[in-house]
């Protein structure tokens, strides 16, 4: 142990000799030296410090000596930056009138790699973006790499795809007739509608790979009737209509429609047409009770719509229900709109319904129709018996009191009824709806031949 320790400490006294000897000694007679030559030549340097040149030139040295500080952080700082630039649209060459190319990227990100001030100038500076050259490839598949024009040589980027498989096709042709769809339809006036729309040309030509024409359906004009300014009765010309391509399942087809756009020239109408309102009681009214009148805020409405459906159209029914009914009452309605309707002048209307005691009357109607006889056939009662028909009508006793017999409409439907004798149920019309009519006799029996 004591040798070991012997050794130790002889190991420490060799290195502090070594400091002592190389180190400590020469340093302490260098700074001996320096404070020696300040004390002999105090008043030189004195004399030295004074002059304007000198503070010059330590001044110049210091500002030199941190700007080389300075740009060798700055550069530690910068010199590995990195900047994304999203969304750099592709640019592909080729022969656009022979070929179709698909599975090339519409756009990729750019990654700059290099000191800030470059790649800020590089984002100033103009360039021809990111291209794919495709001259010379024929219809297949091609792996193809894509090259980002820069001018700056200092600057390391990186595509993100830098290479794409792309399929070249050759572009063919084919003639499709126009169709129209008009869009936004609801935002136009209720009170208007498009009557007709008529395109500049009825048909066009698509270009595409022909798989893609295959799918093709359809082409349609799409009329947007938002485009419409202030849209009035009469005609206007849309310009610029656009075109789109369908598939039978209403998709959309990526084809070239030649042109891309039409003209359309719309006819807008608005037909109306003044009908009454007439009110159809529904349910039965408390035992005992009948309509003694149905009295409405208007009589007439004006509807608007397509022509057709304003052709057909000569009344409007409104249904009011008086289930249990034993009192007056008055009803707020909302009119319903018929099929190819689009506008009704009025929202609401108000009936008021009065009810009285109901009283019963026995009608005896001499005369039967027959309906729905099929053409070449002809039709006569069996007996005296089966033409007449008595009809017991209930109502208010002011109404019934002055109904008349021959007012009475009684028939029978001989809807598929053929050749023979057939016994059929009698119907009576609902002429007055604050009435009702049950009748007594319920068939009768006929002979067709």
């Amino acid at each position: 142990m004591k040798r070991i320790s012997k050794s130790i400490k002889a190991f420490f006294r060799h290195i502090l000799s070594f400091f002592d000897k190389w180190l400590i000694t020469p340093i302490t007679k260098l700074m001996l030296k320096i404070a020696n030559f300040f004390k002999d030549n105090t008043k030189n340097l004195d004399r030295i410090a004074s002059k304007k040149s000198t503070l010059i030139i330590v001044s110049l040295i210091l500002a030199f000596g941190v700007f080389v500080i300075v740009d060798q952080e700055s550069n530690v700082m910068i010199d590995q930056y990195a900047e994304v630039l999203y969304d750099e649209p592709v640019t592909a060459v080729y022969n656009e009138e022979l070929y179709v190319v698909e599975g090339l990227p519409e756009t990729v990100d750019i990654t700059l790699i290099g000191q800030r001030r470059h790649i800020f100038l590089a984002k100033q500076a103009p360039s021809k973006g990111v291209t794919v050259d495709l001259t010379g490839l024929k219809p297949g598949n091609h792996k193809v790499t894509l090259n980002y024009s820069q001018r700056l040589k200092s600057l390391d980027y990186r595509l993100d795809p830098s290479e794409v498989t792309v399929t070249i096709y050759e572009k063919v042709s084919a003639t499709k007739s126009l169709t129209v769809d008009i869009l936004h339809q609801d935002e136009l006036d209720s009170k208007l509608y498009i009557d007709n729309v008529e395109l500049d040309r009825t048909d066009v030509i698509i270009k595409g790979a022909q798989y893609k024409l295959d799918k093709v359906a359809t082409v349609r004009a799409l009329v947007d009737v938002e485009e419409i300014n202030k849209p009035k009765a009469g005609e206007i010309t849309l310009k610029d209509v656009p075109l789109v391509a369908y598939d039978e399942e209403g998709q959309r087809v990526d084809v070239e429609i030649v042109p891309s756009t039409v003209d359309a020239k719309l006819t807008i109408t608005s037909p109306s047409k003044e009908i009454p309102v007439k009110v159809v009681p529904t349910g039965k009214l408390a035992f005992g009770k009948s309509i003694e009148s149905i009295n409405t805020s208007v009589s007439t409405v004006t509807v608007y719509g397509q022509q057709d459906a304003i052709d057909k159209i000569e009344e409007l029914e409104v249904e009011v229900d008086v289930k249990g009914l034993d009192k007056d009452k008055k009803f707020t309605v909302t009119l319903k709109k018929p099929k190819g309707i689009t506008e009704i002048s009025e929202k609401t209307i108000t009936v008021d319904v009065k009810v009285a005691n109901s009283t019963t009357k026995e009608f005896t109607v001499n005369t039967i129709e027959f309906r729905n006889l099929a053409d070449g056939l002809s039709v006569q009662a069996l007996s005296a018996a089966d033409t007449t028909v008595t009809v017991s009508v209930s109502g208010s006793s002011d109404i019934v009191d002055k109904l008349d017999a021959s007012s009475i409409v009684a028939y029978v439907d001989l809807k598929d009824y053929g050749v023979g004798e057939h016994e059929v149920e009698v119907h009576v019309e609902k002429s007055d709806l604050k009435l009702t009519y049950t009748p007594k006799t319920k068939k009768i029996r006929v002979r067709i031949s």
